[in-house]
């Protein structure tokens, strides 16, 4: 496993009380940076990560927020700077899931997909910019889906791979938004990770990708030779070919 040297910066991670989250976090803490631990539900399993982390020798804070609300994401960066520093580098995680054919879902199941995987990641980048801009690094990494930049779409949980093929271009964008700044943004996607809600009867090499597949393409971003890499989606899917029937 990558592991870069992250000691005196501070990480934050959206969604970050279990699954690809928590594995995230874990690995940043283990290279030494301090940790902020977002939920928005999950107040228990936050404060066990955070004492997790704390294990490695770290500072961790678990902070509840929305990270829909504009106000939410201004007091929960707030209060990261207040207990451990500014943000040198953010993970935008978190993202709701609906498998379901599109004409079934509710119009707020739509808009909370959307609005967790899209406007999260959007609203988290805009509060914590400033201040990597001002130090003159920061590191951005935003959680995708495998294939959305191929515009993958199904009549079946279609406001996920909406929401995911605009984080794609978000960070596209944003990378050349940041590269005069000493800041890098990148993707990492994901095909079926092994905490999923449904799994296909196919799976490339015969399983799902587990948490440290996607963490290891986290960790090689924030290498410190990595500095020139900015713009790029990894796909974590093992050879998954979607165009195959």
């Amino acid at each position: 496993m990558i592991e870069p040297d992250l000691s005196g910066r501070v990480a934050l991670v959206t969604g970050s009380a279990t699954g690809l989250g928590r594995a995230t976090l874990l690995g940043l803490a283990e290279c030494g940076a301090d940790v902020a631990v977002q939920y928005h539900t999950s107040e228990d399993a936050a404060a066990v990560v955070a004492a997790t982390a704390r294990e490695a020798g770290v500072e961790a804070t678990a902070l509840q927020a929305d990270v829909t609300d504009p106000e939410a994401v201004e007091d929960l960066v707030g209060a990261v700077e207040d207990r451990l520093g500014t943000v040198d580098v953010l993970v935008n995680n978190v993202g709701d899931f609906a498998p379901a054919h599109w004409a079934d879902l509710s119009v707020a199941d739509w808009r909370r997909v959307v609005e967790t995987n899209l406007y999260g990641t959007y609203l988290c980048s805009r509060r914590t910019l400033p201040a990597m801009r001002e130090a003159g690094w920061g590191r951005v990494i935003n959680v995708g889906y495998a294939s959305s930049e191929k515009g993958l779409v199904s009549p079946k949980n279609f406001p996920y791979f909406a929401a995911k093929s605009g984080v794609v271009m978000f960070t596209r964008m944003l990378a050349a938004d940041t590269r005069e700044d000493g800041i890098t943004v990148n993707a990492v996607s994901p095909y079926v990770l092994e905490d999923s809600e449904e799994f296909p009867d196919e799976l490339p090499r015969g399983r799902p990708a587990a948490f440290a597949d996607a963490l290891q393409p986290i960790l090689f971003f924030l290498e410190a030779d990595s500095g020139y890499v900015s713009g790029q989606n990894v796909e974590v899917h093992g050879g998954w070919l979607p165009e195959r029937v």
